[in-house]
């Protein structure tokens, strides 16, 4: 009898722990653009990679870019967004709007007077976070320079990265770099230890060329 019993509650077990939700399957991508000084010469290149991710994404995946501003914790700054339908046809009209916003604002794009990068990692989480991603991936196009205004504090604030993967994109060199190689090495650096420490993954991607691995 207790035999009996046993059986029927493993049994019961398997069952429920079978009807239990599976985890969402399906990526948010949230890419920042920096805009400030000679950066803004760039954004022909971030435009390929977006184009590239839009060529990757799959239906119910959620995309946004945004660029990095004087103050970037805001929705103000994101430039395009979308989740696709799970309709191929739906999907493939919301791409080709989603490329010609980019498109527009490449074409017309002003340089930034300050670069806000850790706001813009704010915006994104928030923004991933509600969109309940599988996948969650954070992409910055800048050189990693953050240059804040005056009374913005950026300073220990708590960003909640368990779960995300942070990917810098073509981390360019300052003049200064050419004089100081361990000003570039420590700037990466310590974007890397920030991220890590709050319980994200790093990688870093500077051949635009070898994109394969991106998503």
């Amino acid at each position: 009898m207790k035999a009996m019993k046993a059986l029927i509650l493993t049994i019961a077990a398997v069952v429920l722990g079978g009807c239990s939700p599976s985890a969402p399957r399906n990526t948010g991508v949230y890419l920042l653009l920096d805009t400030s000084g000679t950066y803004s010469e760039e954004l022909k290149k971030a435009q390929g990679i977006i184009l590239y991710t839009l060529s990757k994404l799959q239906p119910t995946d959620s995309f946004a870019v945004a660029r990095i501003d004087t103050g970037s914790f805001s929705e103000k700054d994101i430039i395009a967004k979308a989740t696709f339908d799970d309709r191929p046809s739906a999907a493939n009209t919301q791409k080709r709007a989603f490329a010609e916003a980019i498109k527009s604002f490449v074409d017309t794009s002003q340089p930034a007077t300050h670069t806000d990068i850790t706001g813009g990692v704010l915006q994104a989480i928030e923004f991933l976070n509600e969109k309940g991603s599988g996948r969650k991936a954070i992409l910055i196009f800048s050189d990693l320079q953050e240059d804040l205004a005056k009374g913005y504090v950026r300073d220990n604030v708590p960003l909640d990265l368990k779960g995300f993967e942070v990917v810098a994109l073509n981390v360019s060199k300052l003049r200064s770099d050419n004089y100081d190689p361990r000003e570039y090495l420590a700037r990466v650096e310590a974007w890397r230890e920030r991220v890590e420490k709050n319980g994200g993954r790093w990688r870093m991607i500077n051949d635009l060329e070898r994109l394969d691995g991106l998503l």
